[in-house]
């Protein structure tokens, strides 16, 4: 697997992130400013000299102008290239992601993804930010205030060169001992993260089985771990404190026993005995800000790490280049041969040894039970998991031949879930046309058609607003025939070739189903259609039909052949319909 390289996000904002050089500016006036006070001292209130003390005051009122624009200029482009680094990171991981198949998201997992996306894009800008404002800035404040100590008084400034490095020891020894630990916090949150998210997208779950006890003391349980290894790092951290101040405060108190000695000798004036402190200061302050620069940047980086594991997630390699679209019609639309899938890390196989050939215009009912692989046989037709056994092909071709885009452009597909996104039915209709590509300016008349068909057309007119009315993220708003519906017509008004509905009117009674069905069969003789149910009367009458049982074919024909030569199709339907004896059978299909 090739890493990725997210730094090469940056590029678009390195003339933004080269102008944060203006805490250069910023550093230099704040080491110039203890200089001024001691002249002030020396000269000004020594001497008694108003006039002097207000000159100075007005120079080191421009310098903190100075200061200040230097500051803002730094602080602003920096800000604007971590945010835009983080933007463009952000919507290449979400590009990347809508790149990957279904094997490979589910590899990662879902709660990984939207973590990656969110919380570690977050920490990998605000990263950046403070590296950029203070990176350059500490560094150079402790070892210019250094220097400007020497230029005072070298053997003053003796005391910093102890002092220094006993603060960068106890600062570097706890941001070595708490960085691990913080990756552990870390760990500690996505793991919060997901089980928060598992509880808010199966709420109405646990409710229905009064799970929420349960639930509780399993967030309390991991929250709990949050909060114990918080607490242990905090106090770890907390230690940072009192020993720098405890190291800088003795510091300060043999500088100003030394210095008072040196005032006296008249080595060095009170003015500049006054700067030496105002650096030890300084010193401190910077140190404090290098340290948590350091622990941010660490986070930042065990971000950055996760990320570009995202980002180098490889997509499963399009080796299809044929256009789906200008396929050889003559032959059969699609023909299952040996054909098996095994998902990846599964034990065995979800589905093997499938025999069909489909032709053009036909319906194709696959029915058995939950967990025979009704699904996993369809979602191999549009692409979205590939054979690992056998050969499927489209119109006589491989159809790993085919470009996987232009597959999925003729193909219609309705999921058992209903997905809906927030906004107006007209949007959710329309996005069946193809956001962004233009294709989704689709007429009124055209969705009219398409809700009329999906049997949607009478629950649309009476609600307020009809088309525009809102629908809300998931469609909470609606019920769940109403939402099968809408996704029917999201697939039916891009006037596929090859429809699929996968348990898609579950959610329908009998009588809608019924009509559905029939007003699907009336559309275009030259479609194709699959419909995966459990319901026997859904696929009666389907011109084949496919029977699964423990992802095997059992059983391939009509429903009058498989009454009598398939025993797993026979129960499934007599479970649903009372059992007659055949002449009553015979009269009634007369």
């Amino acid at each position: 697997m090739k890493k990725v390289n997210i730094w090469k996000y940056l590029g678009k904002y390195k003339k933004d992130a080269a102008l944060t050089l203006f805490k250069v500016f910023e550093v230099l006036c704040e080491l110039t400013v203890p200089l001024l006070m001691a002249n002030i001292i020396d000269v000004g209130i020594a001497n008694g000299d108003t006039g002097y003390i207000l000159k100075m005051g007005a120079v080191l009122l421009l310098v903190a102008v100075f200061s200040l624009s230097a500051t803002i200029v730094a602080q602003y482009f920096a800000a604007k290239a971590s945010m835009g680094f983080a933007s463009e990171v952000r919507r290449a991981l979400f590009s990347h992601i809508g790149t990957l198949s279904y094997t490979e998201i589910d590899k990662s997992g879902t709660d990984t993804l939207i973590t990656r996306l969110t919380s570690d894009v977050n920490q990998l800008g605000s990263g950046m930010n403070l590296t950029l404002r203070l990176v350059l800035r500490s560094p150079l404040v402790v070892f210019g205030a250094v220097i400007m100590a020497f230029t005072i008084d070298t053997r003053a400034a003796l005391i910093f060169v102890v002092t220094v490095p006993a603060l960068a020891l106890v600062v570097f020894a706890i941001m070595l001992i708490t960085m691990p630990l913080y990756r552990k916090v870390q760990s500690s949150l996505d793991k919060i993260l997901g089980l928060t998210r598992e509880n808010i997208t199966g709420a109405r779950v646990i409710r229905a089985f009064c799970m929420e006890d349960g639930e509780r003391e399993s967030f309390s349980l991991k929250n709990g771990e949050l909060k114990s290894r918080q607490l242990f790092v905090g106090k770890i951290s907390a230690l940072m404190d009192p020993l720098t101040f405890i190291i800088v405060n003795a510091a300060t108190i043999i500088l100003l026993r030394s210095g008072a000695v040196r005032v006296y000798d008249g080595a060095i004036t009170q003015g500049e005995l006054v700067a030496l402190v105002n650096y030890m200061s300084q010193i401190l302050t910077e140190l404090l800000k290098l340290a948590n620069l350091i622990i941010t940047i660490s986070k930042s980086l065990a971000s950055a790490s996760r990320i570009t594991d995202a980002l180098s997630t490889e997509s499963e390699e399009e080796t299809g280049v044929l256009d789906a679209r200008e396929a050889d019609k003559s032959s059969p639309i699609l023909e299952f041969r040996d054909v098996g899938i095994k998902y990846a890390g599964a034990g065995s196989e979800a589905l093997c040894g499938v025999n069909l050939t489909v032709n053009r215009g036909d319906t194709v009912g696959v029915i058995g039970g939950t967990g025979s692989g009704k699904s996993t046989l369809v979602n191999l037709i549009p692409r979205y998991y590939d054979a690992t056994e056998g050969e499927l092909l489209f119109c006589g071709r491989d159809i790993r031949d085919y470009d996987r885009k232009s597959l999925r452009s003729m193909t219609g597909v309705v999921s058992q879930s209903a997905p809906l996104f927030s906004g107006t039915i007209r949007e959710n209709i329309a996005f069946g046309r193809g956001v962004g590509t233009g294709e989704n300016e689709v007429s009124d008349e055209k969705i009219m058609n398409a809700l009329g068909t999906a049997q949607a057309l009478d629950f649309v007119s009476a609600r307020d607003g009809g088309l525009d009315s809102e629908i809300t993220e998931g469609g909470r708003n609606l019920s769940g025939g109403q939402r099968q519906r809408l996704t029917i017509a999201r697939a039916l008004v891009r006037d596929p070739e090859i429809l699929i509905l996968d348990d898609s009117a579950s959610a329908l009674d009998f009588a809608t189903d019924a009509r559905l069905r029939g007003a699907i069969a009336r559309l275009s003789p030259e479609m194709t259609v699959f419909i995966v149910s459990q319901r026997a009367a859904s696929v009666r009458y389907a011109d084949k039909i496919v029977v699964l049982d423990d992802g095997k074919p059992v059983g391939v024909g009509t429903h009058d052949e498989l009454i009598e030569s398939c025993p797993v199709y026979e129960n499934i339907y007599y479970s649903q319909f009372e059992r007659k004896d055949k002449k009553d059978e015979t009269e009634g299909a007369k």
